[in-house]
């Protein structure tokens, strides 16, 4: 272990979400110190062990991924990306921070569910890491133990609409899960697809031998996204609950999200890079390529993006996560050869968010502040880990990322880090690159060497909803 307790990051240009500056960042035993003007008379007087030099580059906020499934039991295999592969690759990638979803299954408690995540993440991470809850079984215990585990720091509890006989929830459960959240401040999360609706088009597909890849996409209607949005928000309305909507993907989605917000209600919104960067016509991929690209919701066609860009420009989506769930192709996506049905939901991507969405601002979709605010800072607010996460300010932890704003890098398989033998982004070239991490005020990726270690990441408890008075 290093004995270094001081580093000064000098020369650069900080971005947060709420300004840019060039300032130097002094960090002081894992938190940040201190900021001064580049060139002033206090930062001229700052001494560290190690000095960081970041002239030319960007300083950012560690990325917090408030939506990753390492270690996830699904269609009878297992995502690829353990806490250790999963978190290192997040580093790699600028993301400091992932709050991940352990799994209540039913017959079983919360607490059950809760201490195997506890179990599969300990001294693994590279990366500090919290927990969401999945609730599975919905009942008079179930909502009690609600209440313990929003005291514990578990104050997001995440429910599906789709998936029967899996992860499913009924209105009915999910209207008695949000009135519990609305009375001990807990943030309720939906999956929000109409899955009796679709596993109707499912098996009428099927039936009719339409059993490639493409027709995940058409059979999970972008119209029943919206349908389950517009049925979780009158849910959350009666239940007097916040609601947040994962994964969103359909601009008929968006248009249930900005309606309900236009109304002033607490109802919040995330997309992933997926979407607003890949389409449905990856699906159609000829042979069984388009496996590589199920993901639920699904990509949808690429008109479906404007609407996504707008929301997040207009704050009617507030946060970008991965729902990084990988498969690899071989073994895991061809499980569904023959029946679309089969192959395992979901696509890696915990490395690439926060250099797609340097893309998004290079293209004109999104300023820099706007970056950071729905990569760092908003997921850090909405899921109680502000400002210890998602910004650089004194007391702030020392997560930062030293960032090459004219770096150009091909996306590859061969060269990510995340444990899935395909990339969903296979040769597409993006300008910025992660140089240096900091997690703690540890340097975890060092000009593009890594110099973390499993178990320097730590559990990190988390307050309520910050976006809700």
């Amino acid at each position: 272990m290093s004995t270094r307790t001081r580093t000064l990051v000098r020369g650069g240009l900080v971005v947060t979400a709420a300004e840019e500056t060039h300032a130097d960042v002094l960090v002081e035993d894992g938190r940040i110190a201190a900021l001064a003007a580049h060139g002033s008379e206090a930062a001229a007087a700052w001494t560290a062990e190690r000095v960081i030099d970041a002239t030319g580059r960007y300083v950012l906020p560690g990325g917090v991924d408030a939506h990753t499934h390492l270690d996830f039991p699904f269609g009878g295999t297992f995502a690829s990306d353990d806490f250790e592969s999963g978190t290192r690759a997040a580093a790699w990638g600028g993301t400091t921070t992932v709050v991940d979803f352990a799994v209540q299954s039913v017959g079983h408690t919360l607490r059950e569910g809760l201490d195997a995540w506890y179990a599969k993440a300990d001294g693994k991470c590279a990366v500090d890491y919290a927990f969401h809850m999945i609730l599975s079984d919905v009942d008079g215990a179930s909502l009690k133990e609600m209440d313990l585990l929003v005291e514990e720091g578990v104050t997001s509890f995440k429910l599906f609409m789709a998936y029967p006989g899996v992860f499913y929830s009924d209105d009915g459960r999910i209207l008695r899960a949000m009135q519990r959240a609305a009375l001990n401040g807990g943030l309720i999360m939906a999956h929000a697809e109409n899955g009796i609706a679709i596993d109707v088009l499912v098996e009428q597909a099927l039936a009719r031998g339409d059993t490639d890849p493409r027709f995940h996409g058409e059979t999970r209607h972008a119209l029943l996204e919206a349908e389950a949005t517009h049925r979780a928000v009158q849910l959350a309305r009666v239940a007097g609950a916040p609601l947040y909507v994962v994964h969103v993907s359909a601009r008929e989605a968006v248009a249930e999200l900005a309606a309900a917000r236009d109304m002033g209600l607490p109802v919040f919104g995330e997309t992933c890079p997926q979407y607003l960067f890949l389409s449905a016509d990856k699906l159609a991929e000829p042979g069984f390529e388009g496996a590589k690209y199920v993901c639920s919701t699904p990509l949808r066609p690429r008109e479906h993006q404007a609407a996504l860009w707008r929301g997040l420009r207009t704050d009617d989506l507030q946060v970008v996560s991965t729902d990084h769930c990988p498969f690899c192709f071989r073994g895991q996506k061809e499980l569904g050869r023959g029946d679309f049905s089969r192959i395992p939901n979901g696509l890696p991507g915990v490395e690439h968010r926060m250099d797609l969405l340097h893309q998004a601002v290079l293209d004109g979709h999104i300023t820099r502040r706007r970056w950071i605010e729905i990569a760092c800072a908003a997921p850090a607010r909405m899921f109680g880990l502000y400002p210890k996460k998602g910004t650089i300010a004194p007391g702030s932890d020392a997560d930062l990322v030293v960032y090459d704003p004219a770096a150009v890098q091909t996306l590859s398989a061969r060269t990510h880090h995340m444990n899935v033998d395909y990339s969903a982004y296979e040769g597409r070239t993006v300008t910025g690159r992660v140089e240096t991490v900091l997690s703690r005020g540890r340097v975890v990726i060092d000009r593009g060497t890594y110099t973390g270690r499993a178990g320097h990441g730590v559990y990190t408890p988390r307050s309520t909803c910050q976006y809700l008075g």
